[in-house]
């Protein structure tokens, strides 16, 4: 009974995870068997895997995409918390409109702003690092300043008012009140920003893809086609599987918080 109430999600379910049944079973195969039609490896091919880090510097490349995630993550999560606090539980006057103006930069496109930021990033001389990927998120984001604030809203106000009577300041409300109720939220902030910063490509190939020094995995996958002399699906796959790993694992042990943090940001009482 209990299959048949959720059929349509178990069928889902599995057309969700097919591709990468595909891909863990393509990784495992041999370049052969990879263009053949057997869709189940035979022989398992491990040493694809170990292949793969002799292929190209795939460890540098990792640490440079931690590097970017990472720091990223801690960027916005620093920038973005005392920008939410602010327009949430502080009242001063032009709050709304600060906020109005917050909400309008997430409804430009980034391609209105990619080439005077190039233009800035060429100045001062940050092209072919990591340094225009991370430091601009150390000034906010629009959107998770606003996840953040409808979360910070939902907080009883009187928990504020009362750390105020016992004399704490703005500061100590913030750490010491806000952010512990807040975990979360910012559990899902720091997932979405992990997340986008690990999968993106396009910056990083904008921004470092000059300096092969300064890939990203992302960047460095499409270039392995290149590295290869030729498209081997059976070892892109292997590194396609190896880029994703970090990803399913931290988002497995983060489940809960992450699904907490989506379900309760945005409900006002």
């Amino acid at each position: 009974m209990s299959v048949a109430n959720h059929s349509v999600a178990i069928a889902l379910s599995l057309a969700f995870l097919l591709p990468f049944v595909f891909i863990v079973a393509t990784a495992l195969m041999t370049n052969q068997q990879a263009l053949s039609p057997n869709i189940w490896p035979r022989p398992f091919a491990w040493s694809n895997f170990t292949t793969v880090f002799h292929s190209f510097p795939f460890l540098r490349y990792t640490l440079n995409t931690v590097t970017y995630a990472g720091l990223a993550t801690v960027g916005v999560l620093l920038s973005c918390t005392p920008v939410a606090y602010a327009l949430s539980r502080l009242q001063w006057r032009g709050r709304q409109v600060a906020f109005i103006l917050v909400l309008s930069t997430l409804m430009l496109p980034p391609q209105v702003t990619i080439v005077p930021l190039y233009m800035i990033f060429v100045r001062l001389h940050w092209i072919g690092s990591l340094k225009p990927l991370i430091v601009p998120l150390f000034f906010g984001d629009a959107f998770t300043i606003f996840l953040l604030r409808q979360f910070f809203m939902t907080i009883p106000q009187e928990l504020s008012d009362a750390a105020r009577v016992d004399g704490a300041s703005e500061l100590q409300i913030l750490t010491r009140v806000i952010v512990p109720l807040a975990k979360p939220a910012l559990a899902a902030v720091a997932l979405f920003q992990f997340l986008y910063s690990w999968n993106d490509f396009f910056n990083p190939l904008l921004y470092a893809g000059s300096n092969p020094d300064s890939w990203t995995l992302a960047v460095a996958l499409q270039q392995f086609t290149n590295l290869s002399r030729g498209v081997l699906w059976n070892l892109q796959m292997a590194a396609s599987l190896l880029f994703m790993l970090p990803v399913i694992v931290i988002f497995f042990f983060a489940q809960k918080v992450f699904v907490e943090g989506i379900t309760l940001t945005g409900v006002k009482g």
